[in-house]
């Protein structure tokens, strides 16, 4: 029997996200409906459904539409355009990930994931046999860990590297050269890398203008490289559970097409029509321009709020995402996150994650903190937290 940990962070979600207030915990962009689709359309006559279409299992590698619109986004500005062939649908980006994990690791084989990160990254290959090893970013280094300490860490079977870019819970970003670094010492040693990159595109703090902006890891020159990614957090579309998986070694896609028949078979041709819909060129623009504008709106309303409670609580401040990793201490003691976020439900209604129990016991103080829900929920969670802060937090147990 496989031995699966408990997953922490959806199991807070799970257990109190339908019982607050002001869900400043969500990581999706805030998210949307049919209707409000259609209206962000600039064709807003064209149809989402195609109501006469049989429901079949429909195209079992993903739709030609919606493959069609991932491969335009993913050839945009890169040397190669890339085929829809090398992309396969999954339910949701979660299923995209293990199911990499599912078709390329187990016992024998050595996994480097980036850390902190979305746990299952880091947990479902350990539940697969393989041995795993975090690469650990820290704070004082704007949460970008060390190609130094990657070297330090491959050994004769690393079969994988994971990353995640933009970062979930810390917002920060990969830069250009710094992937750069990635790829050349997977290359080196004939390593495979997959990058999570549900985040993407929501850039609110740094633009294509800058010369560090992060392209995706699969516009790299590298063909060894997976990126997953989904509708559910840069695209406000979480319940059509549609992500992806793209590649641009055949071998791997046709690897991972295998495993793929043992799990999901395909994905829902309703939901695979809205994601093709939306990011169809008529629609994406303006819904990633309704995504970041939210984004930047409200990371603003967060800033001001660090700024008012800066001897409580402290920061690096995100480059991308939806996320941010906000220390809460006492004279620079570090709370206890799950008392502080549980003191912090019971008396305002607000609702954030406690970083060392969903993120690594070693992140005592830290919460994580979803700010791209409406702005409305964004700013009274926050001024409800300001005062919790002012008037409770002497309160809130120590962390040990």
């Amino acid at each position: 029997m496989v031995k699966i940990e408990s997953f922490s962070v959806e199991k807070w979600m799970d257990q109190y996200e339908h019982h607050c207030e002001h869900n400043i915990a969500e990581t999706c962009c805030a998210s949307i409906s049919i209707d409000q689709l259609r209206e962000l359309s600039e064709d807003k006559g064209r149809e989402i459904f195609q109501a006469s279409k049989p429901l079949t299992y429909g195209s079992i590698r993903g739709s030609d539409e919606l493959r069609s619109n991932l491969a335009r986004l993913y050839s945009a500005k890169a040397t190669n355009p890339l085929s829809p062939d090398n992309i396969l649908t999954t339910p949701g980006a979660i299923q995209a990930n293990y199911l990499c994990a599912y078709a390329l690791v187990g016992p024998g084989d050595h996994v480097i994931c980036h850390y902190p990160t979305y746990q299952s990254l880091y947990d479902v290959p350990k539940q697969l046999g393989a041995e795993v090893d975090l690469w650990k970013a820290k704070a004082q280094n704007q949460w970008v860990p060390e190609i130094a300490k990657l070297k330090s860490l491959i050994k004769p079977n690393t079969k994988l590297i994971i990353v995640n870019n933009p970062n979930n819970p810390t917002g920060a970003v990969l830069k250009r050269p710094f992937l750069q670094e990635l790829i050349d010492v997977a290359s080196e040693h004939g390593i495979i890398v997959m990058c999570d990159e549900v985040y993407r595109p929501v850039f609110h703090s740094i633009t294509p203008a800058d010369s560090g902006f992060p392209p995706s890891l699969l516009s790299m020159d590298y063909r060894k490289v997976i990126v997953t990614g989904s509708m559910s957090k840069a695209y406000a579309l979480a319940g059509i559970r549609v992500g992806w998986i793209a590649s641009r070694d055949p071998e791997i896609i046709e690897q991972l097409a295998e495993a793929r028949h043992y799990t999901t078979i395909s994905v829902s041709q309703l939901d695979e029509q809205v994601a093709a819909y939306a990011l169809h060129q008529n629609t994406i623009h303006s819904l990633l321009a309704r995504n970041i504008k939210l984004a930047k709106t409200n990371l603003e309303l967060l800033e001001k709020f660090v700024l008012k409670n800066d001897d409580a609580c402290e920061w690096v401040k995100p480059l991308a995402g939806t996320t941010a990793f906000v220390k809460f201490h006492r004279e620079g003691i570090p709370v206890d996150s799950v008392d502080f976020c549980e003191k912090l439900l019971k008396e305002t209604g607000v609702l954030f994650v406690p970083g060392n129990e969903c993120f690594g016991e070693e992140f005592k103080g830290y919460v994580r903190i979803g700010f791209v829900n409406h702005t409305e929920i964004i700013k009274e969670g926050l001024d409800k937290t300001t005062k919790f802060v002012r008037k409770s937090l002497d309160d809130v147990k120590l962390a040990t």
